[in-house]
């Protein structure tokens, strides 16, 4: 029985280059592991760098996709990293077992995404996003792990300093990674297009490049549409996966909440040319590719990273049961300001409408509001989505809505003390304000006394 620093190992799990993993049977809080990197002689210092980006980051992040930290060693004397045992299986143990159906790929890729979005709001940035690395709770749940590549922009970045080329795996790096450019959160929304790809393919984009000329490929080279391989692949679902795999950081999706949010809503995502693409791109086209990928500056590549909180999925909670209430113009200016501090955003606008018996109304109608409602804002498709739910319960409709999609921000009216019309909104707002998963914003007249207390603007 070994034992280090009071925690008792078990089985060993895991075998790798760059060390083990054990299962800790005492000493530790919760169900753990211990992982051990290799520090003899003639070791690569590949696993001790790891270890030293594991035990600074992981200390300072949380969540429900991610491992919990319980201890760490220090390199003087015996390094080793204790965190919480996440019970699931692998994806690529998944995708071992078979072919994945287009249906579990896009629920698997929306849970991926969820675990980045989640990841990205805490400045971190995972960098090496593949099917190992990706653990499957049973109630459909990812959790990342292995975070040894990884980039925090609180920190420094030691495999920045070490300069390694393209730190990563290489069918799944982005291109910008090839480049050395360590600080974008777009390069796991890249990965995760792979990663789609590859369950629905079942096969990689760009194969597995075995020499530094190969992966460069990567930064002109267009794959096969994921349809051409794999026939199921409807259009709306190659629109997401190719958007992912673009080549300009600026032309995929800007926050992982936005990609989870297509891949859960099919009928919200605009189609482009990518969705109607049935074959490769031709030699003129690829030359060209290949020439503008030669030409592009190191000034562009070490632009302002982009950040999850620049590029923000708001949802403005809209009563189209009174549509002529005095609060929704007010509710648009409060809109439109949180919208000028977004570099990129998503506005999803949800009404909740009653439901049940005696309470039925027509969806078609409130849907037909809520467009009319967002008239003022001249939003294309791929910037905004219109909801309508019947429900008995627009609180909790609404504060679940907010968390299926990652919110980052809730919008919503406060009625007005005494109006009897308004008692289906009654007390909406301070039941969302106390248990939204994100920032809400309650908006109130200036001439309005008592009810729900409002929030300062963000």
């Amino acid at each position: 029985m070994d034992r280090i620093d009071g925690f008792v190992l078990g089985e060993r799990l895991h075998a790798g280059a760059m060390g083990a993993v054990y299962e800790v049977t005492s000493g530790a809080p919760f169900p753990a592991v211990m992982k051990l990197p290799h520090v003899g002689r003639g070791d690569s210092l590949e696993s001790l760098l790891a270890f030293e980006v594991e035990s600074m980051l992981l200390p300072a992040l949380h969540g429900s996709h991610l491992p919990r930290f319980v201890a760490a060693g220090g390199i003087a004397q015996r390094p080793y990293l204790v965190l919480e045992r996440i019970e699931g299986e692998s994806l690529q143990h998944r995708m071992d077992r078979g072919r994945i159906a287009p249906s579990e790929a896009v629920a698997i890729g929306a849970a991926i995404a969820d675990a980045l979005d989640e990841l990205h709001v805490q400045d971190a940035i995972h960098l090496d996003l593949k099917p190992d690395n990706v653990l499957l709770r049973s109630d459909g749940a990812a959790v990342l792990i292995d975070f040894g590549l990884s980039h925090h922009a609180r920190f420094p970045d030691l495999l920045a300093e070490e300069n390694r080329l393209a730190a990563g795996s290489a069918p799944y790096v982005s291109p910008e990674q090839v480049r050395g450019v360590r600080s974008d959160p777009r390069s796991d929304l890249f990965s995760l297009g792979v990663v789609l790809y590859e369950m629905l393919a079942g096969r990689l984009p760009f194969g597995i490049p075995q020499s530094v000329a190969g992966l460069r490929d990567r930064l002109w080279r267009e794959p096969p549409p994921p349809s051409v391989v794999a026939p199921e692949v409807e259009p709306w679902l190659q629109e997401v996966v190719l958007r992912c795999l673009e080549v300009d950081a600026e032309a995929r999706y800007q926050s992982a909440a936005h990609l989870a949010f297509d891949l859960r809503n099919p009928a919200q995502v605009r189609l482009t040319g990518r969705a109607r693409r049935t074959r490769t791109a031709g030699i003129a086209r690829q030359l060209h590719r290949w020439w503008r990928a030669g030409r592009t500056t190191s000034a562009r590549l070490k632009s302002p990273a982009a950040q999850a909180n620049s590029a923000p999925v708001i949802l403005a909670a809209v009563d189209t049961m009174h549509p002529e209430d005095k609060r929704q113009p007010a509710i648009r200016q409060a809109i439109s300001q949180v919208l000028r501090l977004s570099r990129d955003f998503r506005l999803i606008c949800l009404s909740v409408v009653p439901g049940g018996p005696g309470g039925e109304h027509d969806a078609l109608e409130h849907f037909a509001r809520l467009r009319q409602w967002v008239e003022p804002f001249k939003l294309n498709d791929e910037r905004l989505s219109l909801h309508v739910v019947q429900s008995a319960s627009p609180a909790q409709s609404i504060v679940e809505f907010a968390q299926r999609n990652r919110s980052a921000l809730i919008v919503l009216g406060a009625p007005q003390q005494g109006a009897q019309a308004l008692g289906w909104w009654r007390s909406v707002a301070s039941t969302v304000t106390a248990q939204a998963p994100c920032s809400v914003h309650v908006v109130r007249l200036p001439d309005d006394a008592g009810g729900e207390r409002r929030l300062p603007q963000p």
